[in-house]
């Protein structure tokens, strides 16, 4: 009987290795679904990857890192219980931004994806059912976003009123979540959504700037209540996606937006 070299002894472990960690990793994302709101919650704080659910014997489990996870549960903190903040002294989010950033130089260009949102109809039901209940209101759709939000590997930068302002390292993930976001509009308002990718400035507490983060606001802006809006860049970026569809594309143009931009509906396939 021949004697295995050392190359293919070291190819069979590589192998079972491999195959022990598929099967793991495949029993681990039954365990999970066994129990859907702690797999959303896994989801959300950044534990596993919704990738991976669908396909846990070829995808990397998490991309989150140990200050991703902390800073995502800080957020929903906050989100679930808003005196939280009051608790701190400070936004949490800052607290933790700041410690991590601290000695980073301001203004370091990234490729990310820039979602929009807005409320549309929420000034005039904040005339006729007032105040109190437009604030009820926006709290009840603010924690509803969240989640949407951290599950697609984004970041919420801002509440602007009653939209949002996000990031997402995928144009992929950026229109998921648009077309998650529009389904959380509370009744009687509807939800417009803005998506547009390209280089930004990374300021402090993760704050961005420039012009892909104006065209992608205008964009917003130019949807209608329920619509979810790309851009042709987006579009390009993601190619054809599984359960997506894109609508035929549009010239736009867009206020304090120099150059004409297309953009185009996109929906569930």
């Amino acid at each position: 009987m021949p004697v295995p070299s050392a190359r293919g002894a070291r190819r069979v472990g590589a192998e079972t290795v491999d195959q022990l960690r598929r099967s793991v990793s495949r029993r681990m994302a039954q365990l999970l679904a066994r129990d859907p709101d702690r797999m959303a919650k896994a989801v959300e704080l950044g534990f596993v990857r919704r990738e991976w659910l669908d396909n846990p014997g070829d995808e990397q489990i998490s991309s989150a890192t140990p200050v991703d996870v902390l800073e995502r549960w800080l957020e929903r903190s906050v989100e679930q219980r808003p005196s939280t903040v009051a608790a701190l002294g400070l936004s949490a989010i800052q607290i933790l931004s700041a410690s991590a950033d601290d000695e980073a130089p301001e203004g370091i260009p990234d490729t990310l994806t820039i979602v929009f949102t807005d409320l549309e109809g929420f000034t005039s039901f904040t005339a006729t059912e007032g105040d109190e209940a437009a604030s009820l209101l926006l709290a009840d759709h603010q924690r509803a976003v969240g989640p949407i939000v951290r599950s697609r590997g984004g970041r919420i930068i801002k509440h602007l009123g009653d939209g949002l302002l996000a990031t997402f390292s995928s144009p992929e993930a950026g229109v998921l979540a648009g077309l998650e976001l529009v389904e959380t509009a509370p009744d009687p308002l509807r939800l417009r959504v803005g998506v547009h990718v390209g280089e930004v400035l990374v300021m402090r507490y993760h704050d961005v700037v420039g012009h892909v983060v104006n065209v992608s606001a205008r964009v917003t802006e130019s949807a209608r209540g329920g619509e979810v809006l790309a851009t042709e860049a987006v579009r390009d970026a993601t190619g054809p996606m599984e359960g997506v569809a894109y609508g035929r594309l549009r010239r736009r143009t867009l206020k304090g937006i120099s150059e004409v931009v297309r953009v185009s509906p996109v929906t569930r396939a």
